[in-house]
């Protein structure tokens, strides 16, 4: 059986990010047939950053230091993912935030009911009024991956749960825009996405099954350090991305209007 150090993971966590990426900037060129295996390689991003994202936590020397490169990476990062998904909202770096938070008022809060009236109110943070990249479920995903305490659990069990959960979103969008007039489905301050569209993404669970198995084996070994890698290529893949599109005139400005 293969085994991968955290280097190999993260790496294929950012090829998949990409690809998944690349489908939805430009959709417009993409064929079906690509867009599938495309969009089924993002579901391997997400659980194998949660992963590292609590690795990260339990083991950084300054959780202060850790959280502010976050935030200024994901700062910079804001025009170029409007410019690449369509809509003004706040990307994956602020999701990581606040799981972080999440995690270290888990360990903090010992009135478990409180913990988790602050939590919910978090968790719906991310949705309103201003939509936070994997929203809710980023938050869940990190958190599980957390508080299970069985190593090869927290390994798969939250992977599992974020590919179910955007199963079902995915297959709420298929309805949602199968039943309106223009075949599209808009949320309040999201793009329209087109059925077809919503049916590619219902594969993105594949993508979280495989992570899970990857994580399953990972042997614990750091490899090669990529420290700045990852917070370096978020914003620069994403102004690739967004700029071509804007070029292209596949988006406009007017992504950076919020409605109130």
């Amino acid at each position: 059986m293969l085994s991968f150090d955290a280097f190999k993971l993260k790496w294929i966590a950012i090829i998949g990010m990409v690809l998944n990426h690349i489908v939805i900037a430009w959709w417009d060129i993409i064929p079906v047939g690509l867009a599938i295996p495309l969009y089924a390689a993002g579901g391997l991003t997400f659980p194998i950053m949660a992963y590292f994202v609590v690795e990260g936590y339990r083991h950084t020397s300054n959780l202060k230091k850790y959280i502010t490169r976050l935030f200024i990476f994901g700062a910079i990062s804001i025009p170029f993912h409007a410019l690449t998904f369509g809509f003004l909202g706040l990307n994956i770096m602020f999701t990581i935030i606040l799981g972080i938070i999440s995690i270290l008022l888990y360990d903090k809060i010992k009135i478990r009911p409180l913990f988790w009236l602050l939590f919910i109110i978090i968790a719906l943070l991310t949705t309103f009024p201003i939509f936070f990249d994997w929203a809710i479920i980023g938050l869940v995903v990190v958190l599980l991956t957390h508080i299970i305490k069985n190593e090869n659990a927290r390994r798969i069990v939250p992977a599992i749960v974020a590919g179910a959960f955007m199963l079902v979103f995915s297959l709420l969008g298929v309805l949602g825009a199968a039943g309106s007039p223009y075949g599209q489905i808009e949320m309040a301050g999201l793009p329209g996405y087109d059925l077809t569209l919503m049916l590619v993404s219902t594969v993105f669970i594949v993508g979280c099954l495989v992570a899970a198995v990857l994580l399953k084996n990972f042997n614990g070994e750091r490899g090669k350090r990529m420290k700045w890698l990852f917070y370096a290529f978020y914003p620069l893949h994403l102004a690739v991305l967004g700029i071509v599109a804007f070029l292209m005139g596949w988006v406009d400005l007017s992504v950076f209007y919020i409605a109130i």
